[in-house]
């Protein structure tokens, strides 16, 4: 069960399919000043595309992505659906007491939403903590094997997590994530906290309306504009999961065979989810040529919205907060362009809630948006006066030297 080095490198074949569907494209038309309304809009598509023909270099940022990530793959034997090659990014801190940090990203993200920040958090100071991190791609995204038959749910990605950790000698550790890494890591927190999981951080903090006494508390203006925020959110932007958790089969036909329908169904998540992020195009290419590369094609990323959300699920077991809250320390960040920013009190039922900051700018992507703000808050809530300090035995965070008592 020991891991592999992986470097990335797609066949030249694969290289050479995708510029001839390039140049194959057919666009469709666009209503007057249609806009963003419609949806993504067609001189954005027509200039990515352009650019994805002829300009852009696959091999050139495919050896940034391996020269700035330490990749490996490694067999997981994952509870009733066997063994899954799982592609993983792991990085150590020079700091031999680092705290073990697991991130877990979500759709449409794939492990590069960790680029910016593995380097921050694994950065030795003796003025804040630093961090072992891990990040992996989760089966069916990225370079990791998809599962072959039904049922693969969010109780199966968090095993694949926690098994991936204890494979690395990790046997205490504590979480990061958001989108599905909020669902994920939520779920290693009740399954495997306490024991295993010491500590969970997500930037996507969810919640429902206080009942009861607390029903009755008035909303901020500051709560207006956040519910306001998830209203648009509600109106305007959640067709991809109605198709995603009904009918994603249908869908992944597109996505796979159309390189330019899979350039637009995720670059308006791109642009809508986040808070004016300033995109450069070879960077939203990059992005997409990861799904369009991936191990089993993209439409292997839209079938945990079906295994957790679809038809066949009751309500209870619906949703992104199924079962008891776990008890373990959770740290919140806020960052306002969030697709679901919460009233503050609609969060007190998440869980053992013992840190939480707030940020005047940032959206649903904050690891790749605002890394130093999201560090910093991992680092404050993990660091020697914060709330979650020595929650994994022996491993501080801080070197020895020149920290008495550490």
């Amino acid at each position: 069960m020991s891991e592999t080095p992986f470097k990335i490198s797609i066949p030249d074949a694969a290289l050479q399919r995708l510029q001839t569907k390039l140049e194959l494209t057919t666009l469709p038309d666009e209503l007057d000043g249609a806009g963003w309304d419609y949806g993504a809009p067609l001189a954005d598509v027509k200039r990515l595309v352009s650019r994805w023909t002829n300009g852009y270099d696959w091999r050139h940022h495919e050896a940034q992505l391996n020269a700035s990530l330490q990749q490996f793959t490694r067999p997981i034997a994952v509870d009733g659906h066997g063994t899954l090659n799982i592609h993983y990014v792991h990085q150590r801190s020079e700091v031999t007491n680092a705290i073990p940090l697991l991130f877990v990203h979500g759709w449409p993200g794939s492990f590069i939403e960790a680029r910016k920040i593995l380097p921050l958090l694994t950065t030795n100071s003796a003025n804040h903590p630093s961090f072992h991190v891990v990040t992996f791609s989760l089966p069916g995204y990225g370079f990791s094997e998809a599962a072959s038959k039904p049922g693969f749910g969010i109780k199966q990605y968090a095993e694949v997590g926690h098994k991936l950790m204890l494979a690395l000698g990790y046997n205490e550790y504590v979480t990061q994530g958001g989108d599905w890494g909020h669902v994920i890591t939520r779920k290693i927190a009740q399954v495997y906290g306490g024991k295993y999981s010491k500590a969970w951080h997500t930037n996507m903090v969810m919640g429902q309306p206080p009942q009861g006494d607390d029903a009755q508390t008035e909303l901020s203006d500051e709560d207006k504009q956040l519910l306001a925020r998830r209203e648009w959110h509600r109106k305007k932007g959640m067709g991809y999961m109605a198709e995603q958790s009904t009918q994603p089969q249908t869908l992944g036909y597109a996505l796979t065979d159309s390189p330019v329908g899979l350039l637009a169904w995720i670059y308006e998540k791109l642009v809508n989810w986040t808070d004016n992020y300033p995109w450069e195009d070879d960077e939203i290419l990059t992005w997409i040529s990861i799904y369009y590369f991936s191990r089993a094609g993209p439409a292997a990323s839209l079938r945990i919205y079906y295994e957790a959300m679809g038809p066949h699920k009751t309500d209870a077991e619906r949703g992104f907060a199924d079962g008891a809250a776990p008890e373990i320390p959770l740290g919140l960040s806020h960052f306002p362009q969030e697709i679901v920013a919460l009233p503050r009190s609609w969060s007190r039922n998440l869980g053992n809630i013992v840190f939480e900051a707030e940020h005047d700018g940032g959206g649903h992507f904050a690891a790749y948006e605002k890394p130093n703000e999201l560090v910093d808050d991992v680092r404050k809530m993990f660091g020697q006066n914060g709330p979650a300090f020595g929650v994994v035995a022996g491993k501080s965070g801080y070197s020895t030297e020149g920290k008495s008592g550490l």
